[in-house]
């Protein structure tokens, strides 16, 4: 039986998330994607041009097969709102604060739906990843992240059965296998690195034994993970296994929020205080020393927290409001005037903030800047923070190395 019009409608990813098209014309309309998913998700860079980021917005978005189902199409639409900020427009990562490659086929092949549906539930608190699900308040019901896992299952290999992996390893030992083969790229719990925070505890509860063995010996094709076969020893392997495991637990807590809404307040700090004078980089990023400055001195300020509401309600700095990067409804609350400045930050630590910041100029708002180095360096330097504090490693994202540049994707 053919399905009606009404059950053929989905939600476009090109427009505004309110408007529903037909099945088939989605299914043309991703044709188009490259260049209107860039202009939807204000992939900008400083100066207009090509996104902060590694990948440019020549990255495209894969076609989706005309046999795609409305689960896939649908999850291909909340993917491009909520991920490709982050993960790409492809889904291979490096868009934003190395975030990796979802679609890597020995991920694809050995992540469960477990995983997966954790990752994106709970986040990684303390790293540029927020928790989705609602009941955290992120903006994904369970059907619309089991949509998202659909979609990206659709992007490569079927789920292996994977064979039972018991490490039977020495955590000593593969302290010493770590600190020599992971440290580069993934660092410490003191000292993060630009690869997968591999440590956390988030990503460790949800990582079965089975999906690191395979990481592990396979690596991460298309990306800076190499297979570690050849290289480590069956022996050493399971060391490196019993060291993960041993740093292993439960997930980090993160609070469950009612009401659900976008929480609502003041908006602007110290409203009879003086505007504050910032010095710019590149007319576009405020040091956090200087905004410090001005909250000290009670300046008048609008600062927007540009991560999703789930991390605003886990920590922000005092007086924050929440505009996550993927609805701007709180904007109209904001006074555009000549004697109020709006800043806004994320983790990232410009991408998320830097589209509202776009956003904002859009609207002609004059006095606009990024708080630079982001809510984790923030932290850092031990400046207020409320809420619980974020267990975040030290220092921001190092660089990729130049030697394992040329391993990661590019458009």
């Amino acid at each position: 039986m053919e399905p009606t019009l009404e059950q053929e409608m989905v939600a476009c990813p090109l427009m505004p998330s309110s408007l529903l098209l037909p099945r088939k014309v989605l299914l043309a309309t991703f044709a188009l994607a490259p260049a209107a998913l860039a202009l939807t998700l204000g992939c900008k860079g400083p100066h207009g041009g090509a996104p902060a980021g590694n990948r440019s917005i020549s990255a495209q978005a894969p076609p989706l097969p005309p046999d795609a189902s409305p689960q896939v199409i649908a999850g291909a639409a909340s993917y491009q709102k909520y991920c490709a900020l982050c993960h790409g427009i492809d889904a291979r990562g490096y868009a934003a604060d190395n975030a990796p490659s979802l679609v890597s086929p020995t991920f694809l092949e050995s992540a469960s739906d477990h995983f997966l549906t954790r990752s994106i539930r709970e986040g990684r608190q303390g790293t540029a990843m927020a928790g989705y699900a609602k009941p955290f308040g992120g903006p994904l019901d369970d059907r619309q992240i089991g949509e998202i896992i659909a979609y990206l299952r659709s992007q490569g290999p079927a789920p292996l059965q994977l064979p039972p992996h018991r490490s039977s390893g020495n955590a000593a030992r593969g302290q010493e296998v770590y600190d020599r083969s992971c440290v580069p790229c993934h660092g410490t719990q003191a000292q993060r690195g630009f690869a997968v925070q591999i440590w956390h505890p988030n990503f460790l509860a949800a990582a079965s034994d089975e999906f690191l063995h395979h990481a592990i010996t396979l690596g991460r094709p298309g990306t800076a993970m190499p297979a570690f076969i050849g290289t480590l020893s069956p022996g050493e392997i399971d060391d490196l296994l019993a060291l993960l495991k041993s740093w292993g637990g439960a997930s980090l807590p993160r609070p469950a929020i009612q009401p659900l809404e976008i929480p609502k307040g003041p908006v602007v700090i110290n409203p009879g205080g003086a505007m504050p004078k910032f010095t710019l980089r590149e007319n576009r990023y405020v040091p956090a020393e200087q905004v410090k400055k001005a909250l000290d001195a009670k300046n008048r300020l609008v600062i927007i927290d540009a991560r999703a509401t789930s991390d605003w309600h886990q920590a922000h700095i005092p007086g924050a409001i929440s505009v996550p990067y993927y609805g701007f409804s709180r904007l109209d609350d904001v006074p555009n005037d000549d004697k109020t400045w709006v800043l806004a930050y994320c983790a990232c630590p410009h991408h998320a903030s830097g589209v509202v910041v776009d956003e904002l100029r859009r609207r002609g708002y004059k006095h606009t800047a990024i708080i630079d180095e982001g809510i984790l360096e923030w932290q850092r330097r031990k400046y207020p923070i409320e809420g619980e504090p974020l267990p975040a490693a030290s220092g921001s994202t190092p660089k990729v190395p130049p030697r394992l540049a040329p391993l990661l994707p590019h458009p």
